[in-house]
């Protein structure tokens, strides 16, 4: 037996259905902080720098992210491992 549900609101009575914090003051700090940042940046490296700085837990969260989303990548099977033996 199938039962679909559909539910018919808007995220903030989602958010509060479910118990989660309203996070939306936070976010609208941390993007005021990344604009702020952003600006004058001129070169692919002082982006790099600035990332680090301000991402949450600094250069390991990033690095955690960037794993996250290969292994996301991978089981979705956009990427493909390389045959052994072969190099670019």
């Amino acid at each position: 037996m199938k039962v679909h549900v559909e539910i018919d609101c808007t995220p903030e009575e989602a958010r509060a259905f479910l118990g989660l914090p309203d996070v939306s003051k936070a976010n609208a700090v941390y993007v005021d902080t990344v604009t702020k940042a952003m600006k004058g940046v001129t070169s692919p490296d002082q982006l790099q720098d600035i990332a680090k700085s301000i991402a949450p837990m600094g250069q390991m969260g990033l690095k955690m992210f960037q794993n996250f989303v290969e292994g996301s990548m991978a089981a979705g099977g956009a990427l493909k491992p390389k045959p052994k033996g072969k190099t670019d």
